[in-house]
């Protein structure tokens, strides 16, 4: 194999070419920088690059594995590696390891430590340069000034479109990020939903200066039920409540309204056990035939209380075990969420299908994220709106 590979000296430049402005990354890399810095010595050339070293990140972000060696970290997070002990094997291995440590440092102390020793004099003298860096995808940026600290997050589904906007804007808070910006990192998801809940979960651990209306609750409004003195069970909307527990929840009465009367629609519930119509007699759908009469008690309780239960079914994920599975950040990769009795668990990324029904290997795939109401918010609504998400019921 090295027997008509290259003298070091015949690649040495076009290492110090690729390597210029970058952090090397490699698993237990003390070694494979101290081999590069002795080579170059050799040579006469002062080779000085920062370093990451999944070693340690992994010992920090993934605790209590039984071995932190490349071969045996990667089989327990189900990582495929081929070519085991070669260069490009071993390397690929190394990124995909990377990839889920920096989805696991909610902190974000990666980013932000690496930015720090990276600190350029000419703080954003020239936005077009940041922008040019930046990815037409759906994912979470990062807004860091020169102290390499996170000033602003926000969620994008076209992460350089969005930047653009900050960079031209002309509103207070606009102006002020262009004049604090050193620069702009970025991390892909693919799934808007893990976009989602990665920026709700960054904003409350980071607390950017810009970001302080986020940092509160983002839903206002949530769908209830409760049963009438007759059996019936009714559903309502009213503004939310932290100690409830409600069945999903609304950014807003008017999408709370207009879910209501979509799903009243869809399941041929009664507009006045619905809230939706206010009378003493029977709702306005009964009078054109459109109701069957659980209004003035004329359809049997069990009949109408059963569609009032699959459409609470459908919208809440209350004492559930199961997966959302979702696009990934790239056309082999998937993203994946967890549901345990309910709560939401964390999420992750996958490859291959058997990393998922491997539930050893699903855990350490997880990233675990806090459960909150926002939370619940997020994946309700999502859900509400993209009605062909994959869903593995896990019960």
């Amino acid at each position: 194999m090295l027997k008509n590979a290259p003298k070091f000296y015949e690649v040495a430049k076009r290492i110090v070419e690729i390597t210029e402005d970058c952090i090397l990354v490699a698993h237990n890399s003390s070694f494979d920088y101290r081999i590069l810095k002795t080579e170059f010595k050799r040579l006469g050339f002062p080779f000085k690059r920062k370093t990451l070293c999944t070693v340690e990140l992994s010992q920090q972000l993934i605790p209590d594995m039984a071995s932190y060696s490349l071969g045996k970290l990667t089989r327990a997070l189900g990582i495929p590696m081929s070519d085991r002990h070669r260069a490009n094997g071993d390397a690929m291995a190394t990124v995909k390891l990377f990839k889920m440590l920096l989805n696991k440092d909610l902190d974000k102390v990666i980013v932000k430590d690496a930015i720090k020793i990276e600190k350029k004099s000419n703080i954003a003298t020239n936005l077009k340069d940041i922008i040019e860096e930046l990815p037409s995808d759906t994912g979470v940026y990062y807004i860091h000034n020169a102290n390499g600290e996170i000033i602003y997050i926000g969620k994008s589904n076209n992460i350089r479109k969005r930047i653009i906007q900050h960079f031209t804007g002309t509103n207070s808070k606009s102006k002020k990020i262009q004049k604090l910006v050193s620069t702009v990192t970025y991390e892909k998801t693919g799934s808007e939903l893990a976009a989602l809940l990665k920026e709700s979960a960054e904003i409350k651990a980071n607390k950017p200066i810009f970001n302080r209306a986020l940092r509160r609750t983002v839903f206002t409004h949530a769908l209830y039920s409760s049963t009438d003195k007759n059996g019936y069970v009714n559903l309502f909307i009213d503004k939310s409540n932290r100690e409830d527990n409600p069945i999903t929840t609304f950014s807003n009465r008017a999408s709370a309204k207009h879910f209501m009367f979509k799903a009243a629609e869809d399941f041929n519930l009664c507009q006045k056990l619905t809230d939706l119509y206010d009378t003493k007699t029977s709702c306005f759908k009964y009078e054109v035939k459109e109701c069957l009469g659980a209004c003035i008690n004329e359809e049997p309780i069990e009949y109408y209380n059963e569609r009032v239960d699959t459409l609470i079914e459908k919208f809440s994920y209350a004492n559930k075990d199961m997966l959302i599975i979702d696009k990934g950040r790239s056309i082999e990769e998937k993203s994946v969420f967890l549901i345990e009795n309910g709560i939401f668990k964390g999420m992750g990324f996958f490859d291959l299908n058997h990393q998922i029904n491997n539930r050893a290997i699903l855990a350490s795939l997880i990233t675990p994220m806090e459960n909150n109401r926002d939370t619940q918010h997020i994946i309700q609504s999502y859900m509400r709106r993209n009605k062909r998400l994959k869903i593995i019921d896990l019960n």
